[in-house]
């Protein structure tokens, strides 16, 4: 299952360098790609708003 990506991000960037597939895109709130997506939550720990989690 992938994480995706709520309409809190502030989109900062701090999840883009964390991802280690680079799933995540910039857009005026982050987005995260399902079919590229490990599932390793390695973006969710760094999110200072939360704004990450399990679809």
């Amino acid at each position: 299952m992938a994480y995706v990506i709520d309409d809190s991000c502030i989109a900062c960037g701090t999840c883009i360098d964390e991802c280690p597939v680079e799933a995540i895109s910039e857009g005026d709130i982050y987005v995260i790609d399902p079919e590229v997506c490990t599932d390793c939550g390695s973006c969710a720990e760094v999110c200072p708003t939360e704004s990450i989690h399990p679809e």
